[in-house]
Order: C-alpha cells, then sequence, then structure tokens
C-alpha cells in the first residue's frame, strides 16, 4: 500500500515538473544574434556576445545564427526573425532608404540602432603569382567579391565602380563567402578575392600563411570619389604574413542593430553587457579592441533604439530626442 502510494505521488510530482516546465521556459527571452560567415568576425564575434549575453542578463536564452552577413539579417530582423545583429553602415544605410539595386525592395523601417561597432576594411589580396598589384591590374583577372549582394558584395560594386572598373572587366566573377574564396584561391582557381572584414579576419590569415600575397591599395583619390559612408584607412603592416608594408584601403563603419519590436529594458541590457565586456569582445577578435564607448553613435543611419538610447544617455553621450 505505501508502495503504491509513493507510486502514485511520483506520478503527481511528474505531472507538476510537466505542468511547471513550460512556464519556466517561456519566462525565458531569446536573444537571437545574427552573424555572418564562420571564417569572418562576425560569427566569433557573436559567439563572444552570446556567452557574455547568458552570463550576464537573467532569464535570457541566446543564440547564435551564421548568416551571409549583413543583408539577409537586416531582412531578418524586418521580419522578427532575430533581435540582434551585425551590419555594414552602407548595409543599413541602403536598407533604410529601401534600395532595390542593393537588394532592398522597400525601406526596413522596423530597424534600430544600437551601436556602432569597430570599421571594416575593405581588404583586397591577391596571389603574388598573379602579378596583381593595383586595382587596374585585376581587369581580365579571376576576382571573388563576397556572397551576392552581402556587404561585402556591396563595397565591391562601389569601390570597382569608383575605380572605373566593372564586373565585365574581370576575367571571371565568383560570389563566394570568405572561406571558400581562399580556397579556391590556394588551389590556383581564383587570382584575388576582396573581403569587407576587420583586421586580421581569419580567411585571409588563412590565405597568407598557405601562399604568397599582394595586399593592393586602394588610393585616396578612389575612396573619395566612392564617398560616404567610404573613409581611408590603412592595413598597417605585417597584418597578415608576407605584408612587409603598411597598405591604405577604404572602411566602413559596422553596427550592431535591432528592430521596434525587441523590448526597451532587453535592449537596454544588451547594450550595457556590450560595454561592460569589452575585454570578450576583444578576446574573441583584435577588432573588438576597437569597439569604442565614445564612438557608439558615429554615423548611426537609423533611430536609436530606446533601450540602447537610455544606456547611452546614463553613460554621458548626447543622444537625440
Amino acid at each position: 500500500m505505501k508502495a503504491q502510494f509513493c507510486s502514485r505521488l511520483a506520478g503527481f510530482a511528474a505531472a507538476v515538473a510537466l505542468v511547471a516546465a513550460p512556464v519556466t521556459a517561456s519566462a525565458q527571452e531569446f536573444i537571437n544574434i545574427l552573424t555572418g560567415g564562420t571564417s569572418g568576425v562576425y560569427y566569433p564575434m557573436g559567439v563572444a556576445l552570446s556567452k557574455i549575453y547568458g552570463e550576464k542578463i537573467q532569464n535570457v536564452r541566446p543564440t547564435v545564427q551564421a548568416t551571409k552577413a549583413s543583408v539577409e539579417n537586416l531582412v531578418l530582423l524586418q521580419q522578427g526573425r532575430g533581435e540582434i545583429a551585425f551590419t555594414l553602415g552602407d548595409s543599413l544605410d541602403a536598407a533604410w532608404k529601401g534600395d532595390e539595386e542593393a537588394g532592398f525592395k522597400a525601406p526596413l523601417k522596423k530597424l534600430r540602432g544600437v551601436t556602432a561597432i569597430y570599421p571594416n576594411y575593405v581588404q583586397i589580396v591577391a596571389s603574388k603569382e598573379s602579378g596583381i598589384k593595383t586595382l587596374a591590374d585585376l581587369k581580365g583577372k579571376r576576382l571573388s567579391v563576397g556572397a551576392p549582394k552581402s556587404g561585402t558584395e556591396l563595397n565591391a560594386r562601389a569601390i570597382l565602380a569608383a575605380a572605373g572598373i566593372t564586373y565585365k572587366d574581370l576575367g571571371k566573377i565568383e560570389y563566394l563567402p570568405f572561406a571558400e574564396s581562399v580556397e579556391l584561391m590556394k588551389n590556383r582557381q581564383l587570382d584575388a578575392t576582396l573581403q569587407s572584414a576587420g583586421l586580421g579576419v581569419a580567411s585571409l590569415r588563412d590565405l597568407s600563411t598557405s601562399v604568397e600575397i599582394n595586399v593592393v591599395e586602394v588610393p585616396k583619390a578612389v575612396i573619395d570619389k566612392a564617398g560616404p559612408p567610404f573613409i581611408s584607412a590603412p592595413i598597417p603592416a605585417n597584418t597578415y604574413t608576407g605584408q612587409s608594408a603598411a597598405v591604405n584601403t577604404a572602411a566602413v563603419v559596422n553596427y550592431l542593430v535591432t528592430h521596434e519590436g525587441v523590448k526597451e529594458e532587453l535592449v537596454y541590457q544588451m547594450t550595457k553587457a556590450i560595454f561592460e565586456n569589452l575585454g570578450e569582445l576583444a578576446a574573441s577578435h583584435a577588432a573588438g579592441k576597437e569597439i569604442k564607448l565614445e564612438k557608439a553613435l558615429d554615423g548611426m543611419p537609423v533611430p536609436l533604439h530606446p533601450g540602447a538610447a537610455r544606456y547611452l544617455k546614463e553613460k554621458g553621450l548626447k543622444v537625440g530626442s
């Protein structure tokens, strides 16, 4: 009899647990972090962000999603299929305006800014045996420009156009993510790759240790012709194996963004966690060292989310009304 009672009691406890479990799960808020390809900068930084959020924000369940980066991330945010995303500034500006050429059929007006993070550098790297030393040398050569209508590919179009080069001038054009581009270069099936990323991106570090390379300069005159949001910036000497001198190129700011449907308190906590754990972001990738609180609003092309605005105001930044 006692055994039967205990059995019934255990069954009752199990039933209560089953009923209670969904209640506990529903109390958690999901933070889906939209990144980029696994060989770029967005992904490892997104993984670090996921760890920070999981440890520093109560009752959240962070996940990291590898994507085709900027354009896809912004479309997913507009659809409510993510809570925070990495993006290039020119892609964000194009999304807000609804630039169809850039891959946006209508303005994405649900987007909201969180913070500027670090600049992306347009890094054009050729195999030494290809003979490519200048932008003009790309004509007739095989070049990968990133996934179609990705932030990298939009950068490629803008910089090549400013240099007077069209895709038709190239011998072959490939629309490939960073790692795949590098593998083709190792196999001599590509002459060069254009990658818009933070300095020291893993794919180009891998390439430079396997193949002798030339880092191709983007002259200031070309950058000036391309215009905003591009700025002139150096790739320091020895960023990659065999790169003995600094090389000038174009850079454009990256941002973390969210959408208007994410709760103010959650975005406040996400923004706070970023700036209170910059060391962990820097440890995930060298580009993280360039994230500065004082630069959080630099060039932000979309309205700030109220949660981000509240945190940045608390830290003394002048946030528009």
